[in-house]
């Protein structure tokens, strides 16, 4: 037995111990939100198709909890798979960039901050005939439709820059809908990417040809004027130009200055007639063409038993370089009856023919022309005919995050003009294996739209997240080559 006194003195200090354990974990729970822990919880994101994440509470938002395993998103469901990304210490998805709605977007949840030259207007809007008045650089974007619009025809399939600076420009525009994705800012010292507004592809198409009386074309003089502008740029200077992006995506624009702005970015089509040392994936951006033909509302897509035609190809059949495989391949395929194989133009209606053959057929033909790509690849997705691409040296753009197997066909020249190929593998493929492709290219079609404004996830949002990878990769290159540059000048 022990004494008395030695259980009260026990129990006395065992109270003691309880109330200073609980004032200890009252404090822990108040300052909880300011922990390390709580910090790395609060910063987690779950990105999946829903761009799911938690917030911190100290700005008011609520918090959102991941969903439980049967609530995941099955894959065949998502659109992109991507992965947080972190710019200037911020980590960003598709949800909490959102849509800014009625007020210019904040810039601390931009995905990008671009700093937009003031360029003359004869390097962009001038080059559509409009004149602003005195001071003034940019046509007002407040209002869809009261700004110059991009020409039509074969023009628009390369009108990328257009799309992109009417973006930078909404960016600062109140009461304009769009994601949050990249915003313009005043200050260069502020922006992770410096944006050249050089409408090149339409300087090329419209102007590469002397007239009259010059003796060099307006396109060439533009070209010369920017790489001066450039080269006397503190910006450019800074790093050479690596944080620049020009937009060149037609394969002839640039033509001149190209060699000269090499270490910048360039927005491009393809590789086609870039020198590897010029152009590549670890620091270029591949920009899908703006479709010709109309796109098909979901809704109103023509199934497998409605797509009576099963390959399709409409377009120039006697090609240069790469493009030979169209004249073998139109010579194997043009007397199968249930393959339309002619040659088309984009005269005598040849884009609402091209649109009407699309949508009823099962699979359409993206074979090389003068170059690895074509607008037929994106007229296709916009038609949900499954693509059938046969260019060994295409590149993609946003395959980083977009799986293109899972909704296009690829098959090797080599093997292409073998004869009965092509034929065996289409008819080959069991109607519930196209179905699961063409319900995946109606799920991504919208990835491929331009459009003002611009919308999430759509072309223009798409090529300004690529554009944050890309960065992320020229910060590490930078970073990588400072490592003794630094001490060794000091």
């Amino acid at each position: 037995m022990l004494p008395s006194k030695f259980l009260s003195w026990l129990i006395g200090v065992s109270m003691i111990l309880l109330i200073l354990s609980s004032l200890s974990l009252h404090q822990f729970s108040n300052n909880y939100d300011n922990s390390s822990i709580a910090r790395s919880v609060f910063n987690f994101i779950l990105v999946n198709s829903s761009s799911i994440h938690l917030k911190q509470n100290g700005r008011g938002d609520q918090l959102k909890s991941p969903p439980i395993p049967s609530e995941m998103p099955k894959k065949e469901d998502t659109d992109i798979h991507e992965a947080g990304f972190q710019v200037s210490g911020h980590t960003m998805n598709m949800d909490e960039r959102g849509q800014h709605r009625g007020s210019v977007c904040d810039q601390s949840r931009a995905l990008l901050r671009v700093y937009m030259y003031d360029l003359p207007s004869e390097f962009h809007f001038g080059l559509l005939g409009w004149k602003g008045c005195a001071n003034q650089t940019w046509p007002s974007v407040s209002i869809p439709n009261r700004f110059p619009p991009y020409p039509g025809g074969l023009n628009l399939q390369h009108s990328t820059e257009y799309w992109l600076t009417l973006d930078l420009l909404a960016s600062n525009t109140a009461n304009v809908d769009r994601p949050c994705g990249a915003i313009r800012v005043q200050n260069s010292s502020e922006a992770d990417v410096i944006f050249v507004p050089f409408f090149s592809s339409l300087s090329y198409n419209r102007h590469s040809k002397v007239q009259g009386h010059e003796k060099v074309s307006v396109d060439r003089m533009l070209q010369d004027k920017l790489v001066q502008f450039l080269k006397g740029r503190v910006e450019w200077k800074r790093l050479g130009g690596r944080d620049h992006l020009i937009v060149a995506h037609h394969p002839n624009s640039m033509l001149f200055a190209r060699n000269k702005l090499g270490w910048a970015m360039f927005v491009l089509s393809d590789f086609g007639r870039y020198s590897r040392k010029l152009a590549n994936l670890e620091k270029d951006v591949i920009a899908p063409y703006k479709h010709m033909v109309r796109s098909i509302p979901i809704a109103n897509s023509p199934s497998f038993n409605e797509r009576s035609i099963l390959m399709y190809f409409r377009g120039a059949i006697y090609r240069k370089d790469g493009g030979a495989i169209r004249q073998v391949l139109y010579y194997l395929l043009k007397d199968e009856k249930d393959i339309y194989f002619a040659f088309g133009s984009v005269q005598a209606n040849g884009i609402k023919q091209a649109g009407k053959g699309m949508a009823s057929s099962k699979f359409c033909l993206n074979i090389a022309g003068d170059t690895p790509s074509s607008n037929r690849l994106f007229d296709a997705i916009a038609s949900h005919c499954v693509p059938v691409i046969i260019s060994d040296e295409i590149e993609l753009p946003f395959e980083d995050v977009l799986d293109y197997s899972e909704f296009c066909v690829f098959v090797r020249a080599s093997d292409a003009v073998k004869k009965g190929y092509l034929l065996n593998l289409l008819r080959g493929i069991k109607q519930e294996n196209w179905t699961k492709m063409w319900e995946r290219l109606k799920n991504i079609s919208r990835h491929f739209e331009y459009q003002y404004p611009s919308q999430p996830g759509d072309a223009v949002d798409m090529i300004w997240q690529t554009v944050s990878r890309k960065k992320l990769a020229t910060q590490l290159s930078v970073h990588r080559k400072n490592r003794y540059s630094r001490s060794q000048s000091s």
